[in-house]
């Protein structure tokens, strides 16, 4: 299994080289690398798939709106996003939520629709049926049949050998009210990816459809501890999930809700510990710096203030990034800013 797109690494083989081929997974975006999302690009001999190319940033945490660093490593993730979906060979959505999905109304902080490069509509699209989805969620469906056409394949129960597709699970807790999510597994080469989006491991039946699967690599999001309604008994279904995953998958990596609080990553390291083998967060896996940019905004916000109004005039185009990092002189806190560009199209030009 490779790690990325530099070094080949077999994850169940203490982090032993193995030859470069077979499959290779790069993670985009997610909550530990400064984004919402749970945005990938699987490459194997025969396809190149980007699953759920969204991204957002949480609108209003701690009555606050997104920091411009967060902003910073969005544009960043939006890019890369862009830039895949040139080469992909096929696309796949799991659900419609705005963190998972261009939109048509995107926000400031998401993916809008227009940013799509032309060739987008060319390539194949799998995502769940619009059956029973609210009126707004059926509005972005049809956004997706705009976009793909008669490439759009309603995708869950699928097999098509290389690619697969699960029935719908709950979106959380099965009495939530997000909906539905689907699933995805791919193969090459004798690895088996499993991309499981939101099921939040609270649903048993989700887990059994993974482990049933037999994967060697597991990406999906864990359980939202930042919200106070999740109960002890959602919180014990989901670390029990978790440890099952972990003894049954030789590569489990857990992100998304759960590292929208730092008890987030506590909690992977307690479950790493108690099943006696590392479960990663997506930034572990990659090789790259944890940032947790939306569970510690109130101490982005008090590292480096934000000017009153800075957020109306960043979504009129009147300022951007480069301009707010600028004007701090220089005051800015290395342990968040490593390896992140500001760099982004001049205030009044088209943001991507």
């Amino acid at each position: 299994m490779l790690r990325g797109r530099s070094s080949p690494v077999n994850q169940n083989m203490g982090n032993t080289a193995e030859p470069a081929m077979g499959m290779t997974i790069d993670i985009l975006g997610t909550e530990s690398l400064g984004v919402r999302g749970l945005c990938c690009v699987v490459e194997t001999p025969g396809r190149r798939i980007v699953i759920d190319p969204g991204v957002a940033l949480g609108y209003v945490r701690h009555g606050l709106l997104p920091h411009p660093l967060q902003i910073a490593m969005g544009i960043a993730v939006r890019r890369r996003i862009l830039t895949e979906l040139k080469t992909a060979t096929d696309v796949v959505v799991s659900h419609f939520h705005g963190d998972h999905i261009p939109l048509a109304n995107a926000n400031p902080y998401q993916l809008d629709i227009r940013h799509l490069p032309p060739v987008t509509g060319s390539r194949r699209c799998w995502c769940p049926s619009a059956t029973s989805l609210s009126p707004g969620m059926r509005t972005r469906f049809d956004t997706l049949m705009r976009i793909f056409g008669l490439k759009l394949r309603v995708a869950q129960g699928l097999d098509l050998g290389d690619i697969s597709f699960s029935p719908l699970y709950p979106h959380g807790a099965c009495e939530s009210r997000g909906g539905s999510v689907m699933m995805t597994r791919i193969t090459g080469h004798g690895h088996v990816f499993v991309h499981a989006s939101d099921i939040q491991l609270l649903n048993d039946g989700a887990v059994d459809h993974i482990i049933e699967w037999r994967p060697t690599t597991v990406f999906a999001a864990g359980p939202p501890l930042y919200r106070a309604q999740l109960g002890a008994a959602e919180r014990e279904q989901a670390w029990r999930n978790a440890v099952r995953l972990v003894k049954n998958v030789g590569n489990v990596i857990l992100d998304h809700h759960l590292l929208r609080c730092v008890d987030g990553l506590k909690w992977l390291r307690a479950l790493s510990e108690h099943a006696g083998r590392r479960a990663y967060c997506a930034a572990e896996w990659m090789g790259r710096p944890v940032r947790l940019l939306e569970a510690r905004r109130v101490e982005l916000y008090e590292e480096m203030p934000v000017p009153a109004g800075w957020h109306a005039r960043y979504g009129d185009a009147e300022t951007d990034v480069r301009t707010y990092f600028a004007g701090l002189s220089g005051n800015l806190p290395s342990s968040y800013l490593g390896g992140i560009g500001t760099g982004e199209a001049p205030a009044g030009s088209s943001r991507q």
